[in-house]
């Protein structure tokens, strides 16, 4: 256990968060993503939810604040799903300022999945619990 770490930021994930540049791209998945087929580098934290994994990997990520939407989730058909307003006010709490969310197809989420530095697959049951972040600087 280290002082003021999340303990869900295990020495492999924040390994990764540490490696990442600005602009990379990490996920957070809930448990129905077909993680497997899509990470460059898996972390699993089973049992987890996604928003406490949120949380865990907002408290040392900075977010690009040089693009308009830093955050992107998979567009759900019909009503929006109950977890965003909860990613947004994750969001807004770790960055001090208001964050929208970027909706996009579920196979361009994939997609864009693919391509992320890193993806987190979490135990979250929740339908379309699924976030994007993309890592920002850290100013001096």
């Amino acid at each position: 256990m280290l002082k003021s770490i999340n303990p869900l930021l295990t020495g492999e994930l924040l390994a990764i968060l540490s490696d990442m540049g600005h602009g990379d791209e990490i996920v957070i998945v809930d448990a129905n993503f077909p993680a497997d087929a899509v990470a460059q580098r898996l972390v699993r934290l089973p049992g987890i939810s996604a928003t406490d994994t949120l949380d865990a990997v907002l408290s040392v990520l900075p977010l690009d604040d040089f693009v308009d939407l830093p955050a992107a989730v998979m567009d759900a058909p019909g009503d929006r799903p109950a977890i965003y307003p909860e990613f947004e006010t994750q969001l807004e709490k770790a960055e001090g300022r208001a964050i929208s969310l970027d909706p996009i197809d579920r196979f361009a989420f994939y997609d864009r999945a693919k391509e992320a530095y890193a993806v987190i697959a979490t135990g979250e049951r929740r339908l379309y619990a699924n976030i994007t972040l993309k890592k920002g600087v850290l100013r001096a």
